[in-house]
C-alpha cells in the first residue's frame, strides 16, 4: 500500500439520538465532537438519524402510506388514456 494516502482508521462512536442507541466501532469517519465511553476512554462521536435501532425495517414499525391517494392520483392522470373498461 502507498503511504500517506489513506484516511486514518480508528475507534468512533455512532449515536442515534432518536432511539437512544450508540455503539463503538472502527471507521474512517471523523468528528469534532467527542464522548466518554463506558471503558473510560474518549472517542469521536458521529450522530446519525437512522440506525438499526430506529429503522422501520429492523424495528417492525412501518410508516403509514397514503396509498389510496396515490391510486386516485394515478387514475386521474391516466384517465384520458382509458378506453372505458
Amino acid at each position: 500500500m502507498k503511504k500517506d494516502i489513506h484516511p486514518s482508521y480508528g475507534y468512533v462512536v455512532f449515536r442515534d439520538r432518536g432511539a437512544g442507541y450508540q455503539f463503538l466501532t472502527r471507521s474512517t469517519a471523523v468528528s469534532d465532537k467527542t464522548i466518554e465511553w463506558e471503558d473510560g476512554n474518549t472517542y469521536p462521536v458521529v450522530d446519525v438519524e437512522i440506525s438499526a435501532a430506529s429503522h422501520p425495517f429492523w424495528t417492525g414499525r412501518s410508516r403509514v402510506l397514503d396509498t389510496a391517494g396515490r391510486i386516485e392520483k394515478f387514475r386521474a392522470k391516466y384517465a384520458r388514456f382509458s378506453d372505458g373498461d
